[in-house]
């Protein structure tokens, strides 16, 4: 089974910086995509940054020159580097990847459990 484990949040103040990541274990034959989602109180989960295999990035427009996503293929890991973080950015982050498990299989969506990262004021 394939499963994704996040690591790295947690609490700092404004201005500060965090990097979390997200290990990918377990039956896995390919990852293609991979992403980091948020979810704050009361709000709708949303997009923050993607990654493709070949290295392409996208973020969200509010994340923009602050957050850097990144992978390493060799390690099924993803990171986020946040840094000028605000206290907007406070939320539940987790990690996606798009996982082929076996040479047959077909890509399927996988979630971690979260990651909270608290910005103080």
């Amino acid at each position: 089974q394939v499963q994704l484990v996040e690591s790295g949040g947690g609490l700092v103040q404004a201005g500060g910086s965090l990097r979390v990541s997200c290990v990918a274990s377990g039956s896995i034959f390919s990852i293609n995509r991979m992403g980091w989602y948020r979810q704050a109180p009361g709000k709708e989960r949303e997009l923050v940054a993607g990654i493709t295999s070949g290295g392409s990035t996208n973020y969200v427009d509010s994340v923009k020159g602050r957050f850097t996503i990144s992978r390493d293929n060799a390690k099924n890991t993803v990171y986020l580097q946040m840094v000028s973080l605000k206290p907007e950015d406070t939320a539940v982050y987790y990690c996606s990847a798009h996982i082929k498990a076996r040479f047959y299989s077909s890509y399927e969506d996988y979630w971690g459990q979260g990651t909270q990262v608290t910005v103080s004021s």
